[in-house]
């Protein structure tokens, strides 16, 4: 099997993987996966994860113990729980205390020829949402994953700080809330693609102090912290979706005055996510930027780190 591959920070496209078969799994021929912000963070020392990256994807079932599931068309949900432990019983999966990540933590990821998956995880594409919308569900579903643990209000003012990969979805997202929603996007590209929703570009040298109900921050940079800290109003909440490899040095005394709520936010729930795209309330589609087949996941990786770039895909024939 062909995947690509990630040990001590360096990155390799390998020939000689084994398909990840694992009892009691079904096993997944990937169609097609999705170059993420944490993948590249991954290859910065993010997190000292060795094996084949990648955990946005749509794929088909190949094996299964269950043979209903044979040939369907498939996403899958990247953190596989014990089941047992007592975040699990606390219906916290995520949370696990024994889990493996799909291309994160010990598991092997999407960007190869298959993955192996607990059927649970997995979830049947509807039949109008093409591959190329399908493999956006796992970003789809972190961005639903704001409104699951913060109660937006239609009348709230939104500040979204980033436009890149991910602050594209969540954009698409909170405009369905009916918020007041202005977006900080730094690059060209970037604001071309958030004027056809009909949102606020903003400067961040024009951001009204103190004046928004939510920030989410979702720069992938610690400066996005300032920037939140200045725009949020007493009793303000943040959401924080940025990852990034490295610390963040934060004053605290402004938070506790200021008594602001603060919620870090990650996965997130793909039914949902799924249902916005069969119903076409949100197309991911204009954000791919490049396309490259497996065979070129190096020259992939390469393009999708330069400064701006929107989503990359990697194609299995």
């Amino acid at each position: 099997m062909l995947g690509l591959w990630l040990e001590d920070r360096t990155l390799s496209l390998r020939h000689d993987l084994e398909p990840p078969r694992r009892e009691g799994e079904a096993l997944i021929r990937v169609r097609m996966s999705g170059i993420c912000g944490t993948d590249l963070e991954l290859t910065r020392g993010y997190y000292p994860f060795t094996g084949v990256l990648g955990h946005e994807f749509v794929g088909e079932v190949v094996e299964s113990p269950d043979p209903a599931w044979v040939g369907a068309r498939v996403v899958g949900e990247i953190n596989a729980a014990c089941g047992n432990c007592a975040a699990c019983r606390a219906n916290m999966p995520t949370h696990c205390e024994n889990r493996s990540v799909l291309g994160i933590l010990g598991r092997h990821g999407a960007h190869a020829g298959y993955v192996s998956l607990p059927l649970e995880n997995l979830h049947r594409v509807p039949d109008n949402v093409p591959d190329e919308a399908a493999v956006f569900t796992e970003p789809l579903a972190a961005a639903l994953e704001i409104l699951e643990a913060v109660h937006v209000h239609p009348s709230d003012r939104v500040l979204l700080l980033g436009a890149g990969r991910l602050g594209q979805i969540i954009a698409r997202v909170l405009r369905l809330t009916g918020v007041d929603l202005a977006v900080v996007a730094r690059h060209a590209h970037q604001q071309d693609l958030l004027r056809p929703l009909g949102v606020h570009l903003l400067a961040a040298e024009d951001i009204t102090p103190r004046a928004w109900d939510v920030v989410v921050e979702a720069t992938g940079a610690p400066s996005g912290l300032a920037l939140a800290q200045r725009a949020l109003r007493p009793r303000g909440r943040l959401v924080l979706k940025s990852t990034y490899a490295g610390e963040a040095q934060l004053n605290l005394s402004p938070w506790v005055v200021n008594e602001w709520t603060v919620v870090g936010s990650r996965c997130g729930p793909f039914a949902p996510a799924l249902r916005l795209l069969a119903q076409e309330l949100v197309d991911p589609r204009p954000l791919i930027e490049a396309r490259y087949p497996l065979e070129q996941a190096l020259a992939a990786m390469a393009y999708a780190r330069q400064r701006g770039t929107m989503k990359v895909l990697l194609e299995n024939a």
